[in-house]
């Protein structure tokens, strides 16, 4: 039935690009005013950029373009195929963190606001958080295995410390990794019991936690350009009181991107689109369990968000 689908019902054959679509697709009738551009792995680790169009809403004439790997020197040519007439029109464009999609931001739509996506920079505080919560875990395993090696020696047998709400320490840290994600008003009854243990053992999880908390509420909360400039520019500075080295990472990360990072305030634009549509790609190649031919699978893909009817 596949391969019935592939010869005769699909049109695939009849596809101008069957033979090179692996190397990249342009749809420039699908570009609009306010784009992202992000990367997803379509088969083995093999990369791809992708540039979708935010006004199609993850719909039919949403894919702009999708090209073969992460290199801006790779993409730029292949997207400058496309007319400067064209590319000017973009006013916006959301983007992550990486270097290279800056710089193809930047030479393929030279008129566009670069926004950096608030959650890949509230991803780094989070991540930094549970690398605070992970060491301590690790020192945890280590000092049981140091007690149950002794108990052996001993004879006695080895009882863990059992904390009020029933769990061992190295349980505490392993059951508080999700509470860390949530606001202290979104914890459970349970979550919140949890919660009182951890910070009072380890103040300085308590700690990472606020300013991981507060960096969120910047963005949730503060609708002007000039004060959100203003209280990233307080909490970099409780950071660097703090002597949290992760933290001191996304400290100079802000540092370096704040221009396009406050550019958020002025639409509250985000990549969650991009991610949207890169979900949806996964959900299509779960589907079919995996990618054999990644052309054919292009051609499907083509065929549902990029041309404006059926081919």
């Amino acid at each position: 039935m596949q391969r019935y689908y592939r010869e005769k019902l699909s049109n695939f054959k009849q596809w101008e690009h069957q033979y090179n679509a692996k190397k990249g697709l342009i749809f420039e009738y699908n570009l609009g005013s306010r784009l992202s551009i992000d990367e997803t792995s379509l088969s083995q680790g093999e990369l791809y950029t992708i540039i979708t169009n935010k006004d199609a809403k993850g719909k039919r004439g949403s894919l702009v373009a999708i090209i073969e790997g992460t290199k801006s020197e790779n993409i730029i040519p292949f997207l400058e195929k496309v007319s400067l007439k064209a590319r000017k029109r973009v006013e916006e464009i959301t983007l992550d963190l990486a270097g290279n999609m800056g710089l193809i931001a930047r030479k393929c739509f030279p008129n566009a606001v670069q926004v950096i996506d608030r959650f890949h920079v509230q991803q780094l505080a989070s991540e930094a958080l549970q690398e605070i919560r992970i060491k301590y875990r690790w020192e945890a395993l280590d000092i049981e295995s140091e007690a149950i090696e002794q108990s052996k020696k001993t004879g006695q047998p080895y009882q863990p410390e059992i904390l009020e709400n029933g769990d061992t320490i190295k349980q505490l840290l392993a059951r508080s990794r999700y509470l860390l994600y949530k606001w202290r008003e979104n914890w459970t009854h349970e979550q919140q019991e949890r919660a009182l243990i951890l910070f009072h053992k380890y103040p300085l999880v308590e700690k990472a936690y606020e300013l991981t908390q507060e960096l969120s509420w910047i963005f949730t909360n503060t609708k002007d350009k000039i004060y959100g400039l203003t209280r990233l520019a307080k909490w970099c500075e409780k950071v660097e009181q703090s002597g949290f080295k992760s933290f001191n990472s996304i400290s100079r990360t802000i540092n370096i991107h704040y221009k396009n990072i406050i550019n958020y305030f002025d639409n509250r634009s985000t990549n969650a689109s991009a991610e949207s549509f890169n979900a949806k790609i996964k959900a299509f190649r779960s589907q079919h369990r995996g990618v054999r031919d990644i052309n054919l699978f292009l051609f499907r893909l083509a065929k549902i968000y990029a041309y404006p009817t059926t081919i």
